[in-house]
């Protein structure tokens, strides 16, 4: 994508949309406070920074094989892939840009979902993946979240949303934007019957995705320092006439708020989920 969606001068997002993966290809890694780290050392602390904390953007791959146990899972619904329903075309076709993002990331779309114990604790999992055009919610993501859902209510599993996202997908227009209402109905059907659902929100969530789905769960749930938002900073500073407080958007201040349960170092994040499912099933029985 070349659209800058979004950008922050801070600990967890230094440049835009079209940056290059923040996973680290070779020997050493670079964290923006300056630390230097050992790739193998940050791998083997879940992507994040022993130094300062810093919370390596990472995707499905990195948190399906941090979350479920002995790295095994089923991946559900692999084949669904996008379409070019509207023959859209920017400053190259969608089909174009499809093709060329799937090559790039040996992804099919914006999410992935699997199934697999946590802890020992049998559940299903969506997680997004930011680097296919930014994590945006397409129709596919919204039919592979209502087929994650209907797995659940069947085999009666608790369900979670891995967030990262910077919105819906321009591409798809209307189509994208009513995957909101479609998975909204879906999780009224989880919770009528009586599964629980999480939210974990990552770096960064943005758009439609944090005005419905992010922020309709049982327990919502960030990863500390996670950029989460409707509107970009810079959007809402011009449109109110006012500076904005310092963090305003991180995970801290939406909890100061409110709109967070948790902040969860994703160090802890496989002993937090499987802890909270249990929970949060005895709650509903």
């Amino acid at each position: 994508m070349a659209f800058d969606w979004f950008k922050r001068k801070g600990q967890n997002i230094t440049t835009s949309t079209e940056d290059k993966k923040d996973v680290p290809k070779g020997l050493w890694h670079k964290t923006p406070t300056g630390k230097i780290i050992e790739a193998e050392e940050l791998r083997a602390n879940n992507f994040v920074s022993p130094e300062d904390g810093f919370h390596v953007r990472i995707g499905s791959k990195e948190y399906f094989d941090m979350l479920f146990d002995d790295q095994k899972f089923k991946e559900l619904d692999a084949d669904v892939e996008s379409v070019d329903i509207l023959k859209f075309k920017d400053t190259k076709s969608y089909t174009d840009r499809l093709k060329e993002v799937k090559s790039k990331t040996k992804l099919t779309d914006s999410i992935r979902n699997a199934t697999g114990k946590v802890n020992g604790v049998e559940m299903v999992i969506s997680c997004m993946d930011f680097a296919f055009i930014g994590g945006s919610l397409g129709s596919v993501m919204g039919e592979k979240i209502r087929r994650a859902i209907d797995y659940c209510i069947k085999h009666k599993l608790p369900y979670m949303i891995i967030c990262q996202s910077g919105g819906a997908r321009m591409q798809e227009a209307a189509y994208s934007l009513m995957q909101l209402a479609k998975v909204q109905a879906k999780l009224v059907q989880l919770s009528d019957a009586g599964l629980p659902y999480i939210a974990y929100l990552t770096d960064p969530t943005f758009g439609g995705i944090t005005a419905s789905f992010a922020m309709t769960a049982d327990l919502i749930i960030a990863e500390p320092s996670a950029l989460i938002g409707f509107a970009g900073p810079r959007v809402i500073r011009e449109t109110i006439g006012k500076d904005l407080p310092e963090g305003f958007q991180t995970s801290e201040f939406l909890q100061e708020k409110g709109f967070v349960d948790f902040i969860v170092k994703r160090t802890e994040i496989k002993h937090q989920v499987s802890r909270a499912v249990k929970l949060l099933i005895h709650e509903y029985h």
